[in-house]
């Protein structure tokens, strides 16, 4: 499976919620005259607890401003006309404060608790638990699709399953198309392809070269077909060979199909860049500051942002972790570092050997698109490590400042809901 699109910055810590300033509104509910009761100023209350600001530093939350709800307690004892601490109303309002700041209190706990875990590993090094879609990047992209009419009506009975090696390619990569038509129990239904071909589409108001190469899809065990007769039709795109070697943009394959007897067409895209910006090297594997570092090594032709994603298996093949680098590169021969972080490893107790696999990258190409160049694909196990104690790695947790920052504010709101709720209890 492909990426997905990313910033022209440095990605955002998969972790963290997005921060947006949304600030946390107060709803003071008002007595409306005689009618009002205990019950309307405690409502008020907990709508006004329901809130949560997504930026611990922007700390407007009620845990702070215990003064809010000493004032809406005020109100509840006006309108019932006693203001007297021990009085009936007095003691209720107090029952309301202690249950709403009980509430923020647990909240609060839960909120940092979550965080403190979430972020334990840094956001380069992660479980692959946490990415499914990650586990098995270069899978066919695999797509069912409804055959339409003429009248672009759904035809009963008939479905077309597609699937493609890849979505972006560059340079010499070529990709595989396949196409099979099936019916309501997935059995093959006859299919025949006609007027298959590639060709360049506008991305945007320059001006491109029409570029168009036919394709051939088969079933006859021979070119891209790897078994005949089954029914699954396939055809191989070299944009580099085909006429597209100065295209950079994307390459939409139509195929005119007729399956059962009822005749639609197939769209098929990919995104081409014609250069590929770096080639790999060697790996080498180094043990430092308590995790363990994969360095590969890259003869970068273009310099600029580089993702590179790669994945690691512990010794029996059991799907481990995701390691990534993003950083600016220069042109030249550089090494990226892929992190097995200490805590993961001393946490999760993988079995070693680790297997680094399924290794791709990219070269980000911001406010453009393409957004990226892609590297060639490093699929399978391109390096298997020494085998390690797990005491070699640390236990600790991972920091920086913004997660300081962030715990911090977190424990303060935590804290002064507990001390609320200490005050109310010995009232």
């Amino acid at each position: 499976m492909e990426a997905g699109a990313v910033s022209s910055r440095r990605c955002a810590p998969i972790w963290s919620r997005t921060q947006t300033d949304v600030g946390l509104k107060r709803r003071h509910v008002l007595g409306l005259g005689a009618a009002a009761t205990v019950a309307v100023a405690t409502l008020a209350f907990f709508l006004s607890a329901g809130a949560t600001d997504a930026d611990p530093t922007n700390n407007q939350s009620g845990a702070s401003n215990p003064s809010a709800v000493q004032s809406n307690s005020m109100a509840a004892s006006a309108a019932t006309g006693s203001t007297g601490p021990y009085s009936a109303a007095g003691l209720q309002a107090r029952q309301a404060q202690l249950a709403l700041w009980q509430a923020r209190y647990e909240r609060a706990e839960r909120l940092y608790a979550s965080y403190r875990d979430a972020t334990r590993y840094p956001p380069d090094s992660r479980p692959l638990t946490e990415h499914p879609d990650q586990v098995r990047p270069f899978a066919p992209v695999t797509e069912e699709l409804k055959l339409l009419n003429d009248k672009g009506e759904p035809v009963k009975g008939v479905r077309l399953r597609t699937s493609q090696e890849r979505v972006f390619l560059s340079g010499t990569e070529s990709v595989r198309f396949a196409i099979q038509a099936v019916d309501d129990n997935n059995l093959p239904l006859p299919l025949t392809i006609r007027n298959a071909s590639a060709r360049s589409i506008a991305d945007s108001r320059t001006p491109v070269k029409n570029i168009q190469a036919n394709l051939s899809f088969s079933d006859n065990g021979s070119g891209a077909d790897d078994t005949a007769g089954d029914g699954n039709y396939m055809a191989r795109l070299s944009p580099a060979t085909q006429g597209f070697e100065n295209y950079n943009g994307t390459i939409r394959t139509l195929a005119e199909v007729t399956a059962n007897g009822q005749q639609g067409v197939v769209q098929l895209d990919v995104i081409y860049t014609p250069d590929m910006p770096a080639t790999w090297g060697g790996v080498r594997e180094a043990v430092e500051a308590g995790s363990l570092n994969f360095y590969i090594k890259l003869n970068v032709r273009q310099a600029g942002r580089y993702v590179v994603s790669g994945r690691v298996d512990d010794a029996n093949g059991v799907p481990f972790a995701l390691v990534q680098f993003n950083d600016e590169l220069a042109a030249g021969t550089r090494e990226v570092r892929l992190q097995v972080f200490g805590a993961l490893i001393r946490d999760k107790a993988p079995v070693f050997p680790l297997k680094l696999r399924d290794v791709d990258g990219f070269l980000l190409i911001p406010d453009t698109f393409p957004d990226r160049a892609m590297m060639a694909r490093q699929p399978g196990v391109i390096y298997t490590s020494a085998r390690y104690h797990r005491d070699r790695f640390s236990p600790n947790e991972w920091t920086s400042e913004e997660r300081e920052r962030y715990l911090t504010e977190y424990g303060k709101d935590a804290e002064t809901a507990r001390q609320q709720v200490q005050d109310l209890t010995r009232k």
